[in-house]
């Protein structure tokens, strides 16, 4: 992979015509350094958000051992990458072969589930050939929690109701060597009260079901920086996970899990995209909704943008863009904060694509294709620094004592 010492190097050198990906891998180290040093439990890193290997490798590198895997496909590929890390398969509905080659073929030992059925599959999935029931497993009952303080909610789809929760605990307990208790507050959590919350549901519902809990998996929702979506340091939240942990109803040697995604990825890669025309304030640009800006189109997600032509002189002004593609949802409404006179051949670097950018890609319509290289600058926005305000003296956090 080529390297260069940032955007505007790679287009005086490519002049490219397609987009081209830029990685930068010191970031991806620095924020999996971060993790591994400061949250006050074990960090798993969430491979949906960005499944390259290169990344999953610079992650292992800097002390992530844990991978949270959401399908069999996700398992193959960071089992063959990495023989050696833990793999935990965190989707609750999953198929019995994809949980029987997990367990039996890549020794996987760690389930989410949130409901019966699921704990039977699973049960019955990992049984030796002669029916002999699993002793070694690790499964971890997800509850459903409020999404209300992330900006992409994910408490429709899966976890167990507080009401329903203690009994699936009881029965649970019975076939597993550790019981654990998971959650996910939703994406882009921008309060560490987020956890808070979550955290006295699963108080409850240890204290209703009177079984011994063995982990808790706050998951994922740990925040990256965006226009308009700066969020408190991470400190902060590790701080108010850390206590609220420590005040829970459970076992002395219980361990307290993480599963960062975004948090992880989302320094790690931007792109340059090529302007093709300008139509008053929309701008016709060379990726989109079926590649790396998924979300920009489909959640009105707003990406950190700069121009990378030196003789764009006037001041900022707001643009939409259109993707490639002849389909007209190819849209992202932005607005996204351009010098006013950038015209068609110009070129713009588009930051903060590290999570789900790259996983989103697609080669709809024929577009889709992208260079990768390496470059050695500072992503737009970090949360890992040292830039970010001490978390001592943030008013995100009643107390930290």
């Amino acid at each position: 992979m080529h390297h260069f010492p940032d955007a505007k190097a790679v287009v005086r050198a490519l002049a490219p015509d397609e987009p081209v990906i830029l990685n930068r891998p010191h970031a991806a180290a620095r924020a999996a350094r971060f993790f591994t040093e400061k949250f006050p439990g074990k960090s798993m890193y969430a491979v949906k958000a960005n499944p390259s290997p290169e990344l999953i490798q610079i992650l292992w590198d800097n002390g992530v051992t844990h991978f949270d895997v959401a399908s069999i496909a996700e398992v193959r590929m960071v089992r063959g990458l990495l023989p050696e890390a833990k793999l935990c398969f965190m989707h609750p509905v999953k198929t019995r072969g994809a949980i029987a080659e997990a367990y039996h073929q890549h020794g996987v030992k760690t389930f989410s589930l949130d409901t019966r059925e699921e704990l039977e599959k699973i049960v019955g999935a990992t049984a030796s050939e002669s029916g002999e029931l699993a002793t070694d497993l690790n499964l971890l009952v997800r509850l459903r929690v409020s999404s209300e303080h992330s900006l992409l909610s994910l408490a429709s789809k899966f976890g167990t109701d507080l009401a329903d929760a203690a009994p699936l605990l009881r029965e649970t307990r019975q076939y597993c060597d550790a019981l654990g208790v998971c959650f996910h507050v939703g994406s882009q959590a921008m309060t560490p009260f987020a956890y808070v919350q979550a955290l006295e549901r699963v108080r409850a519902v240890i204290a209703d079901a009177a079984v011994t809990v063995d982990i808790v998996d706050v998951g994922g929702g740990f925040p990256s920086s965006y226009p308009g979506m700066e969020p408190p340091p991470l400190e902060d939240y590790f701080a108010l996970i850390h206590r609220h942990f420590e005040a829970l109803p459970i076992s002395y040697s219980a361990e307290l899990w993480a599963e960062p995604g975004r948090a992880l990825c989302a320094e790690y890669s931007s792109i340059i995209v090529k302007v093709e025309k300008r139509r008053g304030e929309e701008l016709y640009i060379n990726d989109g909704a079926y590649g790396a800006l998924f979300d920009a189109a489909h959640v009105d997600w707003r990406f950190p943008v700069v121009a990378l032509e030196d003789d764009l002189t006037k001041p900022l002004a707001e643009f939409a863009f259109y993707g490639p593609t002849c389909d007209d949802a190819d849209y992202m409404k932005g607005p996204f904060m351009l010098p006013e006179d950038i015209q068609a051949n110009d070129y713009i670097e588009i930051g903060m694509l590290g999570a789900y950018g790259a996983a989103m890609k697609t080669a709809f319509n024929g577009f889709g294709a992208a260079e990768a290289v390496i470059v050695e600058d500072e992503p737009m926005a970090s949360l890992y620094r040292g830039d970010r305000p001490d978390p001592r003296s943030s008013d995100n956090v009643v107390s930290l004592r």
